[in-house]
């Protein structure tokens, strides 16, 4: 009897792999085997790792005590080295950390405590009316009446035969009129010699004060024949004349105690004669206030505007009216 021919055995591990139950052609060269760790090396070099880990991590930043880590990691040992898996133990949720406020947010906060605290105070210091309803209204403030200048003191000068519009158109025969006595008092250009005499003669009575006066004073006519040839009505010598009277007096006036505490001067033109001419005996004139044209009156007195032009009418039936309007306060 024929025994069949013995062959040796290969493990069958390391037969190549063939296709399709072929067998592999000649020379072809058998792949090498995968080697796969085991269990208990994976679990040993996990625990190195954690270790590792750990110790690197306490060296850069705050974490859990090396101890306390240790400590979680060696009961696990024994079932790692087994091969056994467990699941993680639950992790307790990690605590958000709290943002370090920076200097710029601490700024900012004191800012607005300033800006409330401001804000307060200025409402705490708020005067009370503010809070008051908006319907009411304080109560007016009565008004004061101030009583007018003591003018219980008045002169009243009549100069001869012209106005004060002739002064404007003549200045340069005027030469005291011009240059001083306008400069010191106020112009009434509208007024009439008439008006102006009503004003002189009512003054005092509104003061109310005595001792009441009116002075009044009258420009001398001019002299008849040659010797008056120079200061004629309606000509330049008139105006001379007027000038130089009128020099002569309002400083002798203006210079007195009673001028400078109550006084008033009024100056205005009125026509003067002579006595001739009158039948009037000798050594009087007669001076005649008129209504028109109007002459023009000037006041000169502690109380009204130095070289003010004024366009003020007069009242002769409420002649303190007139006074209130030019007198100061």
């Amino acid at each position: 009897m024929n025994n069949p021919p013995e062959t040796s055995k290969l493990p069958s591990d390391s037969l190549p792999p063939t296709g399709a139950g072929e067998p592999a052609p000649p020379g072809t060269p058998t792949p090498a085997r995968r080697l796969t760790p085991s269990a208990r090396m994976t679990a040993v070099l996990a625990a190195g790792m954690l270790a590792i880990g750990v110790v690197v991590g306490a060296a850069i930043g705050p974490a859990p005590s090396p101890s306390f880590a240790i400590g979680r990691l060696l009961p696990l040992l024994p079932a790692l080295l087994r091969g056994e898996q467990h699941a993680p133990a639950a992790q307790p949720p990690a605590s958000t950390p709290q943002p370090t406020p920076t200097a710029e947010a601490e700024g900012s906060r004191v800012r607005r405590h300033r800006h409330h605290h401001a804000v307060e105070s200025a409402v705490a210091q708020a005067p009370a009316e503010a809070s008051a309803p908006a319907t009411s209204k304080p109560s007016p403030t009565p008004t004061k009446t101030v009583p007018l200048p003591p003018v219980s003191k008045v002169w009243l000068i009549e100069l001869g035969n012209s106005s004060f519009a002739e002064v404007a158109a003549h200045a340069s025969s005027a030469p005291y009129i011009t240059a001083s006595a306008l400069p010191a008092g106020t112009l009434l250009s509208g007024w009439s010699a008439l008006e102006g005499g009503a004003l002189a003669n009512s003054a005092p009575l509104i003061a109310g004060s005595s001792p009441q006066l009116v002075n009044t004073i009258v420009q001398p006519p001019c002299p008849e024949g040659a010797a008056g040839a120079g200061c004629q009505p309606d000509t330049p010598g008139a105006l001379t004349a007027a000038s130089e009277f009128l020099q002569a007096t309002l400083p002798t006036i203006t210079s007195t105690a009673g001028y400078r505490e109550n006084g008033l001067v009024v100056i205005t033109f009125a026509s003067i004669v002579a006595p001739g001419e009158t039948g009037l005996p000798a050594g009087t004139a007669s001076a005649t206030l008129t209504s028109q044209p109007p002459t023009g009156v000037l006041l000169v007195s502690p109380f009204v505007a130095a070289g003010a032009r004024s366009t003020i009418t007069f009242n002769p039936t409420s002649p303190k009216q007139s006074l209130e309007k030019l007198l100061r306060r």
